[in-house]
């Protein structure tokens, strides 16, 4: 046996014997994708185990998906979980062993539990929205409102997206002529760039220079149109959400997607389905300011009718008080005439050049001679002048 030579062609086929004899089975196996790619139809992964403590990698493997298989597991993968097979997912894998002489050892996928998938997504989703509230971001959005006239809008989309235009040609088109101004932040709204390219918009925003202070925009517009519709991953990481919750303007979500809310659509200040959407809710909010302004412009026509006719009654009230003031001066100046005329004709100096004469005696007119007694000195006054006498009887 010492002498026993074997080519290395012969060596694996052994070694490919004896494992198809100690594996002869398909196996459930849960691992994490640290690659994923597909090449020719055929999708090729790399699998890894990861310490829950320390997180570094205890087991890796290679898994290959023959293109007949994946062309069945790949869409149901994806319908289910609204996600393709991504690095960093974590699966449940059907895998049988297989070894080639000339190709190395590999583990051949021939089915993919989406479910097991599903609740993992969850699961860090929950953690996530967890991680967001204990920060006491979540609902930092929603305490900021939309301004009423809102019109310049900072819009983060795929420059050449069907959804973006879209957007601006339900602007431009609106029916009732408002103009909108719209600057564009070109980002990549698929594939695993998606949050560190939004993040960077969002930060070319804040620091735009425009007129306004505040990054010189009055919300911000994040639409995604006509890509995969599952390929929706990169909106629901913590770095994106925690960017946008703490965004000084108001941001409205239109994704474009039917499934749950993404966690950026729970973080934003509003979320609608899609780019069209979007662009009416910013319409809708301008018509609702319109309809306030004619309502006002109603009212201030109206007042100024009140007013009108309360001015107009006031100087009708000002004639007719001066006409009931002249009326009652005339009257009062002929009562006057009439009490001087009366006072006139009591007057004793009237009455003495008439021949009439008035007795005093202390200063006081005498009415009854039983007033006086003998030797009182009375006075006795008449047109032109005073007699004094002493009273005998």
């Amino acid at each position: 046996m010492k002498d026993e030579r074997f080519t290395l062609r012969q060596l694996n086929l052994m070694v490919r014997e004896a494992i198809e004899d100690a594996l002869p089975d398909e196996y459930w196996v849960e691992a994490e994708l640290s690659e994923c790619r597909e090449n020719s139809g055929h999708c090729y992964m790399e699998l890894i185990e990861k310490d829950e403590r320390s997180n570094t990698p205890v087991a890796r493997a290679s898994a290959k998906c023959w293109r007949q298989t994946w062309l069945m597991v790949k869409p149901y993968f994806e319908r289910t979980t609204g996600q393709p097979l991504r690095a960093g997912m974590k699966v449940l894998l059907k895998v049988y062993a297989q070894y080639h002489e000339a190709y190395g050892f590999s583990w051949i996928v021939s089915d993919i539990d989406p479910t097991y998938t599903l609740g993992d997504m969850a699961r860090k989703r929950q953690e996530i929205i967890r991680q967001l509230k204990e920060e006491g971001v979540f609902d930092l959005q929603r305490e900021l409102r939309i301004p009423t006239f809102a019109k310049r809008i900072a819009v983060i989309s795929a420059q050449n997206a069907a959804g973006y235009g879209d957007f601006c040609r339900q602007l431009e088109d609106n029916e009732y002529g408002f103009r909108f101004e719209v600057t564009l932040f070109p980002a990549i709204m698929q594939g695993e760039q998606v949050e560190q390219s939004i993040i960077n918009a969002l930060n070319q925003i804040y620091s735009h220079k425009g007129s306004d202070p505040l990054c010189g925009f009055d919300c911000v517009v994040i639409i995604r149109g006509g890509g995969a519709t599952a390929d929706l991953s990169g909106f629901d990481t913590l770095a994106l959400a925690e960017n946008v919750a703490q965004f000084p303007l108001p941001i409205i979500t239109g994704i474009g997607h039917d499934r749950d809310e993404s966690i950026l659509d729970m973080v934003s200040n509003t979320r609608v389905k899609t780019p069209t959407a979007a662009a009416a809710m910013l319409i809708d909010n301008l018509r609702q300011v319109l309809e306030r302004l004619n309502i006002a412009q109603q009212r201030i026509s109206q007042m100024g009718h009140i007013i009108i006719d309360a001015r107009h009654r006031i100087e009708l009230l000002q004639q007719r008080l001066s006409t009931a003031i002249e009326r009652i001066m005339m009257n009062q100046k002929h009562r006057l005439s009439q009490i001087e005329l009366m006072l006139q004709s009591y007057d004793p100096q009237l009455l003495l050049r008439r021949g009439y004469s008035i007795t005093l005696f202390k200063g006081r007119a005498v009415r009854d001679p039983k007033q006086l007694k003998p030797d009182d000195e009375i006075e006795t006054r008449v047109e032109k002048g005073t007699i004094k006498s002493i009273v005998t009887r």
